[in-house]
């Protein structure tokens, strides 16, 4: 387990909007605007690097969660900034509001969950899932 993570720490990330950020980019007759996916990328990795200092040894903090809202466009150039505070928590499970501006507004809000998990322990649990799914060829998926 992480060392304890007061609540109120915070994290931040920033980035220019690009091309490769816009929704364009997707597909080409949508705007080149702001994508959500690129703007819930930008709230993980805020959340990610205000919870990572407290990990020990092989511990990372992985997305459980997501509920957040994409008020306004932004377009190419504009600066983005992400914050992410600590809200609350239980056990391994955190919850981190979030909140991302461009140059005039609040562009998006809301609140992304994240659980401590050991890289080793992780990845080994991952192996065994695809090992059994391998052996289970012809069924199907879990609904």
């Amino acid at each position: 387990m992480p060392r304890p993570i007061p609540v109120g720490t915070r994290g931040e990330a920033d980035e220019v909007v690009e091309f490769k950020h816009t929704l364009t980019a997707h597909h080409p007759t949508l705007p080149p605007v702001y994508s959500t996916p690129d703007m819930i990328r930008l709230m993980e990795k805020a959340t990610f690097v205000a919870l990572q200092p407290f990990c020990e040894g092989d511990e990372i903090t992985v997305g459980t969660s997501i509920n957040i809202e994409h008020r306004a466009a932004s377009g190419i150039g504009a600066k983005v900034h992400a914050e992410a505070v600590l809200e609350s928590f239980d056990g391994r499970f955190y919850i981190m509001r979030v909140t991302v501006v461009d140059n005039t507004e609040v562009i998006g809000r809301g609140t992304v969950g994240r659980a401590v998990v050991s890289v080793g322990t992780f990845t080994e649990k991952l192996k065994k899932r695809v090992r059994k799914r391998k052996h289970e060829v012809g069924s199907p998926l879990p609904s």
